[in-house]
This record gives C-alpha cells, sequence and structure tokens, in this order.
C-alpha cells in the first residue's frame, strides 16, 4: 500500500511538472477540470530545471525541493474551506533538528515523544500499583463491622460516577488501540481484521466523546463541595494518608488522595481533555480548525489524556481491589459504620454528631439498619 501510494505521489509530481511547460491549451483543460480538482502552487520552471528535466526525466528531487520552499502557499481549489489548496505546510526547524516541514515536526513529536514516554508512564504506573498490591494486599479489615449501615453514595451520585466511567472506560479503550494497537494488536489480529476494529473504535471514541463531556461535568457540579480543601489534608498528605502503616490518616468524605485526583484528574486534565477532544471533533463553532491547530490540540489531548489515565488508574485501583469495600460501596450507596471509622473517621464523627445525615436518598437503608451480610 505504502509503495501504491509513493507511486501515485510521484505520477502527480511528474504530471504537474510537465504542466508548468505545457502549451495554453493544455493550461485551458487543468483550468476547466471538474469541482475538487486542485492545483497547488508550484515555483517556476527556470532554464536550468528545463535542462534537468530533458537529461534526468525521472529525477523528481529538484520539483519537490520547490514544493517544499512554497509551503503555505495555496493554489487553486474548488473545494470550500481554509487551506484546501494549499499541498504542504510550512518548513520549521526547531534546535538540534533538521530544516523539516510543520506536519512532519507534529509527526515526530508524536512518534518518539507522546507515545513512548506515555505509553512507559502508563506501563510504569500498572507495574507500581502491582508491586504495591503484592507487597500491602487490600487494605481495610482492621477495624470491626458493626452490621450498622451508612448511605456514602446516593442513588443519583452513583448514577453519575458510573455513566462517567463507562465513557471513560470506551475512551480509554479506544484511544489506547489507536495510539498503540499497531505495535501490539496488528501483528496478532492481521491488517484487515485490525483496521475494522480501529475503525470501530474510532467511531465510539469520537461518540462517547460528548457524552464523556456531559457526564465529567454532572460529576464535577456532584461532588466539588466535598472536595474542598481542608486544613486536614495536608496532614494526610504529608503521612502519606497511612498507606504504609498500620493505621490511616482520619480524613473527611473524602481524603486528600481523592481530592487530587477529582482537581487534578477530573477538573484540570478531564476539561483540558474534553475541549481539546470537541477541536478535534470540529464541534466548537467560529474554529478555522487549520492544520496547526488541530496539531496542537492532538498534542494537547494526547498528553493530557495519557496523565489523566494515569491518575484514574490509581482511582480504579483503590476502588476495586486496593480497598475492601470500596467498590460495593459505589454499587449500594451503603458501608458499614466500621468501615467509615477506618477510612474516614473525620466523616463518620459528624455524622455521630449528626452534623452530616446519615441518609440523604428516600430509597436508602435506614440509617443504623443492619445488613443482612457483609
Amino acid at each position: 500500500m505504502r509503495k501504491l501510494i509513493v507511486g501515485l505521489l510521484n505520477m502527480f509530481a511528474i504530471s504537474l511538472a510537465c504542466a508548468q511547460a505545457a502549451p495554453p491549451q493544455a493550461l485551458e483543460q487543468v483550468a476547466s477540470a471538474p469541482a475538487g480538482f486542485v492545483a497547488p502552487a508550484l515555483p517556476k520552471m527556470d532554464e536550468s530545471n528545463a535542462q534537468r528535466a530533458k537529461s534526468q526525466p525521472g529525477n523528481n528531487a529538484p520539483f519537490w525541493r520547490a514544493v517544499h520552499g512554497s509551503g503555505d502557499q495555496a493554489g487553486i481549489s474548488n473545494l470550500p474551506g481554509a487551506e484546501k489548496g494549499v499541498l504542504i505546510q510550512s518548513m520549521v526547524q526547531y534546535p538540534g533538528s533538521k530544516l523539516t516541514t510543520a506536519g512532519e515536526a507534529w509527526r515526530q513529536v508524536r512518534n518518539q515523544w507522546i507515545i513512548p514516554y506515555g505509553g512507559s508512564l502508563l506501563l510504569i504506573t500498572v507495574l507500581a500499583l502491582a508491586l504495591f498490591y503484592f507487597s500491602k494486599g487490600t487494605m481495610g479489615g482492621h477495624v470491626p463491622y458493626t452490621g450498622r449501615l451508612i448511605e456514602r453514595f446516593t442513588y443519583f451520585e452513583r448514577a453519575a460516577h458510573w455513566s462517567n466511567a463507562a465513557a471513560f472506560s470506551l475512551l480509554a479503550v479506544s484511544g489506547l488501540v489507536m495510539a498503540f494497537g499497531k505495535f501490539f494488536l496488528l501483528p496478532v489480529l492481521g491488517g484487515t481484521l485490525f483496521g475494522w476494529l480501529a475503525y470501530a473504535l474510532k467511531t465510539a471514541h469520537n461518540f462517547a466523546g460528548p457524552l464523556f463531556a456531559v457526564s465529567l461535568f454532572v460529576v464535577f457540579v456532584t461532588f466539588v463541595r466535598d472536595n474542598l480543601p481542608t486544613a486536614n489534608d495536608l496532614k494526610w498528605l504529608l503521612k502519606g494518608g497511612g498507606l504504609f502503616g498500620e493505621h490511616e490518616v482520619p480524613s473527611a468524605r473524602f481524603n486528600a488522595g481523592e481530592k487530587v485526583v477529582f482537581w487534578a484528574g477530573v477538573f484540570v486534565l478531564g476539561f483540558t481533555v474534553v475541549a481539546s477532544g470537541l477541536v478535534l471533533d470540529q464541534l466548537i463553532p467560529g474554529l478555522a480548525y487549520l492544520r496547526g491547530d488541530m496539531q496542537i490540540a492532538h498534542m494537547i489531548h494526547a498528553s493530557a489524556s495519557v496523565l489523566m489515565m494515569t491518575l484514574f488508574l490509581g482511582h480504579i485501583y483503590m476502588g476495586t481491589m486496593g480497598m475492601k469495600d470500596a467498590l460495593s460501596a459505589m454499587k449500594t450507596g451503603m458501608v458499614d459504620e466500621g468501615w467509615a471509622k477506618e477510612h474516614h473517621e473525620l466523616w463518620f464523627d459528624d455524622i455521630r454528631a449528626g452534623k452530616i445525615p446519615a441518609q440523604r436518598s428516600t430509597g436508602a437503608a435506614p440509617a443504623g439498619a443492619v445488613a443482612a451480610q457483609h
């Protein structure tokens, strides 16, 4: 396929070079080409180039050098929109790198920085969580359960969380396949099957993006009040939350680690991913969507996505296998008093003091009800 594309480009280059020296009748035929034909801006055929074309008819290097030198110069096009008549982007040069096109510079950033370093960061995070699990095990169980339940999450809070989690999971899986699939899945599945898979996941990615944006906003509004920083958060951070000791540091409804995930992952990185994703989907009205704009949006989107997935990996770990009954709390909304005292002692003390209601939704089990089983 690559040889076919290169061959077509060479044929196109030769035909354009010949068109410069063609008689006016031929140029009139080009001018009357059907809609959609693009005539790039081409350099003038000087005498030396004309002699080279006769002595070396198969040498297209002078032509492509001239095209590179005329980057960002628009030709004639019947296609609507900006940059439709531009054959190639302008030349740029970064410190320590050779002269290249803006498009090739973006490609180098993607393939030599975002992909390898982003993949390494995700892999290191997974390995670190695995080592922590095998050395520490599942947290919790040090305070005996009483059988009396407290409502931790209302039905609306759980619905908002799971909607956002479902959209995030689909976006994460599809994004990882698009970024790293050619290295791991393509050799196994083959070109045809991997092509269909990548196309399906890319389409799902584009449709799940707006759902993630809406659910992210709902999650932010729903949980922002209980994630405001307090003085106790600094003590929690200085002691590492007690993760490496026998007892956890007392915290409110959400500890400092969860607040870091909320503000860094949900607010900063989440809304950065959403904004750049909307640009890539061309869903923001009024933007020109030039090539350079889309390349910058892609680099921001990919970098923020990797960082957000890194943070959320820790959140997913603690909400599943890392902490006893944490997943059950998000599934049923209820936790035992012993669980609340061990993991969020300050929140539990406020509930016992009557500062916070133990039951906030009408469909939940009555406050202090005895659990059927644990």
